[in-house]
């Protein structure tokens, strides 16, 4: 018959600062861990590699590496595989500013490449803030039709 290890395995866990299921205990030596009743008795057991913590499991990361560059290609993104509505997502706001910061770049770069004046600047800028204009295009196309573009 088989002794109880159960309050070794319990002590082991302890001293090791583990789970239960992580003490490994040779099967040769079963009866010296039979007779370790106290806790000094096991950490002598410990140091005699008797009774060893086996390493933590960790959770593979692979699926979630193939998934995510699948979603990087725009797949796993169809209307099932959402939570949030348009705006959460992809909020107004952000869209809003990235459109006036590439608008604002543009018409800098035209200001200081000497494309358009300082005052133009200033008009185009405020038609931008007012939202009169909604992409880069549409601010080149305007300002061709008003013929402020010099060079062109």
């Amino acid at each position: 018959m088989m002794a109880t290890l159960s309050p070794q395995k319990r002590m082991a866990a302890s001293i090791m600062k583990s789970g239960k299921s992580r003490v490994w205990m040779d099967t040769k030596s079963i009866d010296d861990i039979a007779e370790a009743v106290t806790r000094d008795d096991v950490r002598k057991l410990i140091k005699r590699n008797v009774i060893q913590k086996k390493p933590a499991k960790g959770n593979s990361r692979s699926r979630f590496k193939v998934a995510k560059a699948q979603r990087n290609k725009g797949r796993r993104k169809g209307q099932g595989s959402r939570k949030g509505t348009k705006n959460a997502r992809d909020p107004r706001k952000r869209k809003w500013v990235r459109s006036i910061r590439s608008m604002r770049n543009a018409l800098k770069e035209m200001r200081e490449s000497g494309k358009i004046t300082r005052k133009d600047y200033r008009v185009f800028y405020k038609k931008i803030k007012g939202g009169a204009l909604r992409s880069k295009n549409a601010l080149l196309l305007h300002m061709r039709e008003e013929g402020v573009l010099k060079g062109e």
